[in-house]
């Protein structure tokens, strides 16, 4: 807009010029009165009207400064704009600052971490890093701070031991992250003052698309109180289990991180009672998650590198290792992503995974279907899903009743390729959160 009223102002001012160069020295005078006058009141003539002229181009070119000193202020507040289209109208609203939060401990392997998120960060002011650091590990310190201004470094600065006692000592890894983490998130919160946060762990590689992921789906997570996170994360998105889809997008019950979005509003919920360990377990019971879900991708948008840390490789080599990460930008902000909201979702959600037809898991293992449409497989108990995930491979475990990547107690995912829901039954009640 501001574009083409500069381009409308400069047009007139040499429309206005070009006019009165073709009145004063193209036209010639008609009549007796013109033909009469002479050559000293032709020029007064004309030193008069350049004089309007040069009034009238100072006025606009007052308009012209005014209208640059506007510009710059305002790309100085903000560092680019989203044109956002409701109905008819078209609106102009300044992009969110979005804090994204890397936790270090003593992996110098975080340079490549890093590496990836500069390269893909598509602006600094917008996507501000600050690195939050644990462990006191110089080394790590080092390459942290080999980035210069291109993020901030904060350390945190209890490194007391822990104690603890028994069976429990094992787990003191634990213990520590969750310290860091509560410190973390109210330092960037708080002190930094950040309105939402990604957060993202030193052991992660990102795709292209990262940024752009979750710029589109900020403005779903703060409209759509059903929401509680957005994340990068497919907790059953092994290759050839997932869809040929980059922008395939999920709703989902299960709490995923590894490279997730929050607000300030969820943090001020969750500060006062962070537990001592175990925080992602935690976050996952009903008392924090309240019947709020988060969206995924089909296919994640970050795979860890991390097999060597606090849970000593677990599940590194069965399955994280073969996690598929997206190669593919994907520009989500120009898409209406609005079927996401719970409102639209649920109704289509429903009626997409109940109208396909029921099969036996034997069925499919077997290859006996006649077709390669969707198919839905039913369990009735924690028994009968546990043993359907091990034969078509995918997570079998529960956190507080919850399976993971589950929305409404389904689970979706690619099986030879064939897209299958294995599901509750119609009349699905919940989850029971003694299922683990």
């Amino acid at each position: 807009m501001r574009r083409r009223t500069f381009y409308a102002i400069v047009s007139l001012a040499l429309l206005s010029w070009a006019g009165l160069t073709f009145h004063l020295f193209l036209q010639r005078p008609q009549g007796k009165v013109h033909r009469s006058l002479k050559l000293n009141d032709q020029l007064d003539l004309l030193e008069l009207e350049l004089q309007k002229q040069l009034k009238s181009n100072e006025e606009l070119l007052i308009k012209l400064r005014s209208l640059k000193k506007k510009n710059i202020a305002q790309e100085k507040d903000f560092k680019f704009e989203e044109i956002i289209k409701e109905g008819n109208s078209t609106s102009i609203k300044p992009s969110p600052i979005i804090g994204v939060l890397v936790f270090s401990c003593n992996r110098i392997t975080i340079k490549r971490n890093l590496d990836q998120l500069l390269k893909y960060r598509p602006s600094k002011e917008q996507f501000p890093i600050v690195v939050s650091q644990d462990c006191g590990h110089e080394p790590t310190t080092k390459v942290i701070q080999s980035y210069g201004d291109q993020l901030t470094l904060i350390q945190q600065p209890d490194q007391s031991d822990i104690s603890l006692v028994g069976k429990e000592k094992k787990f003191k890894g634990y213990y520590k992250i969750a310290r860091h983490y509560g410190w973390a998130l109210n330092k960037t919160f708080h002190g930094f003052n950040y309105d939402t946060v990604i957060i993202v762990e030193d052991d992660l590689d990102i795709s292209p698309d990262f940024f752009e992921y979750f710029l589109a789906l900020y403005p779903i997570l703060k409209s759509d109180l059903t929401l509680w996170c957005i994340s990068a994360w497919n907790d059953n998105g092994k290759n050839g289990m997932v869809a040929e889809n980059s922008e395939m997008l999920h709703r989902s019950d299960f709490f995923p991180g590894l490279g997730w979005m929050l607000t300030k509003d969820l943090w001020l919920e969750l500060q006062n009672k962070w537990p001592k360990a175990f925080w992602d377990d935690w976050i996952r019971q009903p008392a924090q998650r309240k019947d709020r879900a988060c969206i995924r991708p089909e296919i994640s948008r970050t795979k860890t590198f991390g097999k060597v840390g606090v849970s000593n490789g677990l599940f590194y080599e069965k399955h994280l290792k073969f996690i598929r990460l997206n190669d593919k930008f994907v520009p989500f902000t120009q898409k209406d992503l609005s079927y996401l909201k719970k409102d639209n979702y649920d109704v289509e959600f429903v009626k997409l995974v109940y109208g396909t037809p029921a099969v036996t898991v034997q069925q499919l293992t077997k290859g006996s279907l006649s077709h390669f449409n969707p198919v839905r497989v039913t369990y009735t108990s924690k028994d009968t899903f546990k043993k359907a995930a091990k034969a078509l491979g995918i997570m079998d475990d529960f956190k507080s009743g919850v399976p993971r990547t589950g929305y409404r107690g389904v689970v979706s995912f690619l099986y030879k390729g064939r897209w299958v829901y294995l599901a509750p039954t119609a009349d699905w009640k919940g989850y029971d959160s003694t299922w683990i």
